[in-house]
């Protein structure tokens, strides 16, 4: 593989072979694999593996769609299935179909280029989208990061073993990564959506389980990709960024801030530096990650908080427990049962639910900038104390509902919505947010797998 190194030079494609890597910007045209013309694309594409973890009977309906048709379903780690003890099980499966699709030609080459993609779902008419590679050695998830690509969110550790041991014996990669940028002139994405005319439709179909519709075009012109480098140069120079967050002289420029997949793009960070350590060149293929580029100011972008449900605690005792935690930092709580969350902007809201009971807690002082961090400061001790008890992280409220009305030792805890613009400068200015701050759209709004990449060389074989 052949990668034309362009710091700040047009690009240029005199071949196939040649796949532009512009440095300054940690970024790469890619490659993709694509599944072929007589597969089902509705089946072939499914959604990210780390949504409806609390909904069983959403990966059972999908099971029975895909049926025995190619799907990436048979090539993830659905994490509802977590802590079954089938995980040997289920990456010797991976590993087989992965190695079966590779041998069969089911996932076939297409020539370098970036993806413009057109996505509608339930809830907006289109959400724009660029399919590039990242530079792995310009990201870090490490807390205190100034790197150009970085974290949102904190990482949880223990989400990473199943996704490495997954990436360790791949030959491809197939990520749900979506990567903002901070682009309000709108330079970047939206002229190739102007132009899409001009380019290749590569495929054009529903979405399973209601989920909407996506479009994705070929962009391999040498005028559009030096266009997109050159409003993205824009966008990392350093005074413009002082000027926009705040920074001080020493911070370093984020230009790609992982808006989710985090923990996809972590795990492919930890690979990659293993390889490092055996001996793998700079121009390994698994040097770099597959991501969506989304501009945080598209209209059709929407931030949603990620709510939690909390399992094994007793309602009234679980909330008097939260009371008596913020009391004691000195913090005004107040408890207001049978009401809902608000739009107040002078205190942070928690809103609890359970069978037969909700109420809100409003609490004023809290050192944080966002109610998710307030929560998490009194969530984490908690949980780390009573191991009896344990969370998950949901998207909407039906989900939340139904658990609790099931059972009466399990508690929601809902947390206000998110103003997406104040994203990034809070990242510049505070750090990486608490772990499962908020969430790109609903579930069914997030990220299909359907392309993928091969993250191994040409001849290597899948372990």
């Amino acid at each position: 593989e052949a990668i034309l190194v362009l710091p700040a030079a047009p690009c240029t494609m005199a071949s196939k072979a040649d796949v532009p890597h512009f440095a300054d910007l940690g970024m790469r045209v890619p490659s993709l694999l694509l599944p072929r013309a007589d597969v089902d694309p509705t089946k072939w594409c499914v959604i990210a593996c780390d949504q409806y973890t609390s909904k069983p009977q959403y990966w059972k309906e999908v099971k029975d769609i895909v049926g025995d048709a190619p799907s990436t379903l048979k090539l993830i780690f659905p994490e509802v299935y977590l802590g079954e003890g089938r995980d040997k099980e289920i990456l010797e499966g991976i590993s087989k179909s992965m190695k079966e699709y590779d041998e069969s030609g089911i996932m076939q080459p297409n020539p370098p280029g970036f993806v413009l993609l057109n996505r509608k779902t339930p809830v907006v008419e289109s959400r724009l989208g660029l399919l590039v590679e990242l530079d792995l050695d310009q990201y870090s998830f490490e807390k205190g990061s100034q790197s150009l690509i970085r974290a949102t969110e904190a990482t949880i550790e223990d989400r990473l073993p199943p996704r490495i041991a997954i990436r360790e014996r791949a030959s491809v990669e197939l990520p749900h990564i979506l990567v903002l940028i901070d682009d309000p002139e709108m330079s970047v994405i939206e002229p190739l959506a102007k132009n899409k005319a001009n380019y290749k439709k590569l495929y054009d179909f529903e979405m399973m389980q209601g989920a909407g519709h996506i479009e994705g075009y070929q962009v391999d012109t040498p005028e559009a990709i030096d266009g997109v480098a050159k409003a993205l140069r824009s966008l990392a120079d350093p005074s413009r960024f002082r000027k926009a967050y705040g920074a001080k002289d020493e911070q370093g420029v984020l230009l790609f801030a992982v808006g989710d997949g985090n923990h996809s793009l972590a795990t492919a960070k930890r690979c990659w530096e293993q390889l490092k350590k055996k001996g793998a060149k700079d121009d390994h293929p698994a040097r770099f990650a597959l991501v969506e580029l989304n501009n945080v100011h598209d209209p059709g972008l929407q931030f949603e908080p990620i709510h939690r449900l909390v399992f094994g605690v007793t309602p009234q005792e679980f909330v008097e427990d939260a009371q008596a935690f913020f009391a004691k930092q000195g913090l005004t709580v107040e408890l207001r049962p049978d009401t809902r969350l608000s739009d107040a902007t002078d205190c942070h809201e928690l809103e609890f639910r359970a069978a037969g009971y909700y109420a809100v807690l409003a609490i004023k002082g809290a050192p944080f900038v966002l109610a998710a961090a307030t929560l998490t400061s009194w969530l984490d001790p908690y949980l780390a104390a009573h191991s009896e008890s344990s969370v998950d992280y949901v998207h909407g409220t039906e989900i939340i509902d139904e658990r609790c009305a099931g059972d009466a030792k399990t508690v929601g805890i809902l947390l206000p919505t998110f103003n997406k613009n104040d994203l990034l400068r809070t990242v510049v200015q505070e750090g990486v947010l608490p772990r499962k701050t908020f969430s790109m759209g609903e579930a069914d709004e997030k990220r299909f797998y359907f392309e993928a990449r091969r993250i191994l060389p040409a001849g290597s074989a899948v372990l």
